[in-house]
This record gives C-alpha cells, structure tokens and sequence, in this order.
C-alpha cells in the first residue's frame, strides 16, 4: 500500500478513531494529538491484515498511555473539570443513532467515567459505544478475554449506581427550551419547576475566566444561582443559540458573535438533574472552530 493510500485508509477511519479517543480522553485536543501519533505510526507500519483494528488498537493504547497524566492534571484543575463541549449535528463524534451511543459521549457520562481506571474505561468504550467483542478487546488491550469480561462488569457496578438521563431528545429540546427562558428572565419559580431535588450545577472556567469554584447542589441554590445568571449586566449582551452539544440538545452562548459558553441541562424524568456550564475559553476551541467562529478572550 503507497502512501497515497495508506492515507486514505486512515482517513476514512478517521471520524471513529476520534470519537473513539474523544470517549477516552475527554479532551478534543488530546485527541487529535493521539490520531496524529497513530498516523506517524500507520505511515511508517508494515501493512496490517485489516488496517480498522490494527488503528483501533493503536488508537486505545496511546489513550491508555496519556489517561494517568491527565488525571494527574486535573487533580490540580481550577474549580470542577468538565470534558470539553463537541457540537455533534454533523457527526464529528462518529454515528448517534442509538441511546446507547448518544448516552456514551454526553457529558454526564464522560465525567463518570473519570471514576473508572484506564483499563475499565476502555473495555466499558470499546463494548458499549463501538459494540466490540471481548475477544477482539483482549486483542487490543493485550489482556485475556476472562479479564476483559472482569473490567467490564466492574465498570458497569460502578455506573449501574448513577441515574440515567433522559433520552428522548425531542422531550429534551422541549425542556430546554423551557429552562432557557426561565433562566433568561430571572424565573426563580419556573426554574424551580424545572429541577429536581438535588440538581447539581457544575461550572468550568478552568481558572480562565470567573465561574463557580465548586458544584452548586440542590433546588433553591440552583435555583437563585441560575436566575441571579439571567440578571447578571452581561447577559444582556449575550446571545442565545441552540445547539446538538455531545448528542444532546444545549444553548451556546455568544458575544458579538464569539462563543463565550455552553450549557448543557441533563434531564431525569422530566426534571434538571445536572447543568453543566464550560466558559474556560481553551475548552471552547473546538466548538468554536466547528462553527468557524472565534473564542470570546474572557
């Protein structure tokens, strides 16, 4: 295989290779850096039997290798880290067609899957998101089948115990829409409506740019949090746009045209379970390069 062609093959495997390392990593940046390492590998391989699972393994083992030290950096993270927001309408993160698969880049679940070691969250990825085998894991991830199944099921108990999100998505554009115009107006009550018992709100400024340190847990504080939002003298000049965020519906938020944030409300039965909020403008890069757009400076 030439050059030319080795080339292609890569790409047209690109877009799987990126939602693959996204899931694992949570860093767009992160990600593109590990596919163009696999590509420095490809190019310079002998040619593989079949180029998909040879790329595959690739791909999951750099991730493996850079998990422990960006868990390290984000022990030391300014405030709550949040993955970085991936505008999903035109298939940046692979196919999401299924529950399963809109479930495994949402926001929510990519900060649970912080709790899992590195080699749980791969065998977790590659079974729920890309439906592997665990033979064709243990091929990869260089481990027996019986361990795989063992990470597996060990990574299940520790998510089984979470809340699942609503899935509906036509149900969850109603809501957010919803929970858009209240915050907007200041609507403590409406809010109220809206949230549930122990709604969490979390916010990442990543110490960039002002956002709340810690979680905001609870009705009433989320509450007044959100409506003293809506209030604030900036948001006057903020501008409001819907927007498919990691497979979900969300609101970006733009200043003369610049995306200053994303919010993205997760939903459990019909209620605000989680607001996640990221306005540190280094994690607002790719969305904002996925709209052609620019990062308001902060």
């Amino acid at each position: 295989m030439d050059l030319g062609n080795r080339t292609d093959a890569f790409e047209a495997n690109r877009s799987r290779l990126f939602g693959l390392a996204y899931r694992l990593l949570g860093e767009t940046g992160e990600a593109e850096d590990v596919l163009q390492d696999a590509y420095l590998r490809w190019s310079g391989s002998p040619e593989p039997h079949s180029p998909a699972a040879w790329l595959t393994k690739v791909v999951t083992n750099l991730c493996l290798n850079r998990l422990t030290s960006a868990r390290a950096r984000r022990e030391h993270y300014a405030g709550p880290w949040l993955p970085e927001p991936v505008l999903t309408e035109e298939g940046a993160l692979g196919p999401l067609d299924t529950v399963v698969q809109r479930e495994s880049v949402s926001l929510g679940m990519l900060m649970l899957l912080e709790r899992l070691s590195p080699a749980e969250r791969a065998v977790f990825v590659l079974r729920t998101a890309f439906d592997h085998g665990h033979g064709e894991i243990a091929e990869i991830l260089d481990i027996s089948e019986a361990n795989s199944r063992q990470l597996y099921r060990r990574a299940r108990a520790h998510l089984d115990e979470q809340p699942r999100f609503e899935v509906d998505r036509e149900r969850q554009r109603q809501l957010v829409d919803r929970f858009l115009a209240a915050a907007l107006h200041g609507d403590v009550a409406g809010l109220a409506r809206l949230l549930a018992d122990d709604v969490t709100a979390w916010a990442d400024g990543g110490g960039q740019t002002q956002a709340a340190r810690r979680p905001i847990i609870g009705l009433d504080k989320v509450g007044r949090y959100l409506a003293a939002l809506g209030h604030h003298p900036e948001a006057a000049g903020i501008e409001v746009r819907p927007a498919e965020v990691n497979g979900a519906p969300a609101v970006l938020l733009l200043d003369r045209g610049q995306l200053r944030g994303v919010v993205v409300p997760a939903f459990v039965d019909g209620r605000i379970a989680a607001v996640h909020t990221v306005v540190n403008p280094e994690k607002l890069a790719f969305a904002a390069k996925q709209r052609g757009t620019a990062v308001y400076p902060g």
